[in-house]
């Protein structure tokens, strides 16, 4: 299938393109805002919900995990059945799940809820996927990028507004307020966004889903839970030799079955497959900062290295870079029109590059945080903005949705990997401080060589992804 096929839409919307595109981003908008919902609760929760710190994890863990296992298959579904249909279905779980969160007491509910909220994640891809088959060519990259910057936006924007909520209301209000960003959502798309007409009939291949479950869910435990399990533990070890086993042979039957889950050749095409390889380090950068930033904003004075502010203080440090990947949405889908998206995915990549070596050398002010987290939100939106539209140019148009499943499931892996790699440095180089242990200077530097290192190695595999026919006449 040429490339052109894929930049055409499909057909003729009744609603407005900005209405369509305005309904999508704030559902991409709230489903992002799932992953910070609880962070400012997270030193609470075990005091809220009388469990153990190694058990209130899981509130924050079984969001990533279900959010990697459900994206891939939900865009899947949304090439068979109907992208705007499996993206009500995902705003009703968001729905669903939040009701079970506000309404619970104990741990198990709110992980349940917390579970259910993880899998409104596909509703980004897809929301790409449908803006490829109702906008015009000329309106597609900025409306990509503005949907694509929906997935840092949200946690950007959404820390401080948790952050408030958190500090002046009753904790269970977190999850009201998420509910009723799901029925915002829910009401937008049902109105506004037109039904699909480009359909890929088939049957959902379910033990190809099952493999797939079962394999991330072991790599992505053993990654995000084996420095508290301990890296060599019978059960760390068990867990990745489970999703190493699983995905080996889920990726054997893939290649033999009629309708698999995920066409892997197609999946394996250079464009395709460097993209989504890229895509691990972007995700790893931008939570990387989520995570190592906050905590050296937060620690108090006394330490030496920290800032000693509070936790809105904080958020609101960050939210900048979320206004910034938002801002530029618009530049991002003009410089792709007139470069390409090959070159604007270096760019990006590099500005992340930029933005961590000026925090390992200029991290003594609070300003000197903030300015290396807007240059990440510049990174982010350029990059972010870049990939879908390399994947959708390699890809035939029926297999949208679930291609771009895929390039956000390789992204969660590096956002799951940043949590666990950051978090294990954080916690292994810290000292005793009134009996709290505190991270060093020398844990901090750490981490960002190893930002630095993902996004060098990112920046790397763009420069090997090959053009398509429609870049290259540019050139």
């Amino acid at each position: 299938m040429s490339d052109d096929s894929g930049d055409r839409p499909t057909h003729a919307p009744r609603s407005p393109g900005w209405a369509i595109v305005a309904a999508l981003a704030f559902a991409g908008l709230s489903s992002a805002f799932m992953f910070t919902l609880v962070v400012p609760l997270q030193s609470e929760l075990p005091h809220l919900l009388d469990a153990s710190r190694e058990d209130t994890t899981w509130v924050v863990t079984i969001t990533l995990l279900v959010a990697a296992v459900a994206t891939p298959i939900s865009g899947r579904l949304g090439d068979m059945y109907g992208k705007r249909r499996v993206i009500l279905y995902l705003l009703v779980a968001l729905m669903v799940g939040s009701l079970v969160a506000a309404l619970s007491q104990d741990i198990v509910g709110v992980i349940v809820g917390r579970g259910l909220q993880g899998i409104t994640t596909g509703v980004i891809p897809l929301g790409i996927a449908i803006m490829r088959d109702v906008l015009p060519p000329a309106r597609l990259g900025t409306a990509v990028a503005f949907m694509s910057a929906t997935m840092g936006v949200g946690g950007a924007v959404g820390m401080p507004a948790a952050a408030y909520i958190a500090e002046n209301y009753d904790w269970h209000a977190l999850f009201w307020a998420s509910l009723a960003l799901g029925v915002v959502g829910f009401v937008a798309i049902r109105l506004i966004v037109p039904e699909d007409t480009l359909l890929s009939p088939g049957r959902l291949d379910v033990l190809g889903a099952l493999g797939l479950a079962v394999g991330l869910a072991g790599l992505l435990l053993f990654v995000s839970r084996g420095a508290d399990w301990g890296w060599g533990s019978p059960l760390a070890l068990g867990s990745v030799t489970i999703g190493v086993v699983a995905l080996i042979a889920w990726g054997a039957y893939q290649l033999r079955t009629r309708e698999p889950l995920v066409d892997l050749r197609v999946a394996a095409r250079p464009a395709v497959l460097l993209t989504n390889l890229a895509a691990i380090g972007m995700g790893f950068a931008l939570f990387g900062s989520n995570v190592s930033f906050p905590q050296l904003l937060e620690l108090p004075e006394a330490t030496g290295i920290g800032f000693g502010l509070t936790m809105m203080e904080a958020a609101l440090c960050i939210m900048p870079s979320g206004l910034i990947m938002m801002v530029l949405s618009p530049l991002s889908g003009q410089l792709e029109r007139a470069f390409g998206p090959r070159p604007l995915f270096t760019i990006g990549c590099a500005f992340i590059v930029v933005a961590y070596v000026f925090v390992l050398v200029l991290s003594s002010e609070v300003w000197h945080i903030v300015v290396a987290n807007c240059i990440i939100g510049v990174g982010i939106a350029f990059s972010f903005a870049a990939m879908p539209m390399i994947i959708m140019r390699a890809v035939p148009a029926d297999e949208t949705g679930v291609s771009n499943g895929l390039n956000a499931l390789f992204r969660s892996v590096g956002t799951s990997s940043a949590s666990a790699v950051m978090g294990g440095v954080l916690a292994a180089m810290s000292v005793e401080v009134d009996g709290v242990g505190m991270p060093t200077a020398e844990a901090f530097q750490t981490c960002f060589w190893i930002a630095i290192a993902a996004a060098i190695v990112a920046t790397a595999l763009t420069l090997f992804i090959p053009r398509a026919a429609s870049d290259a006449a540019r050139a």
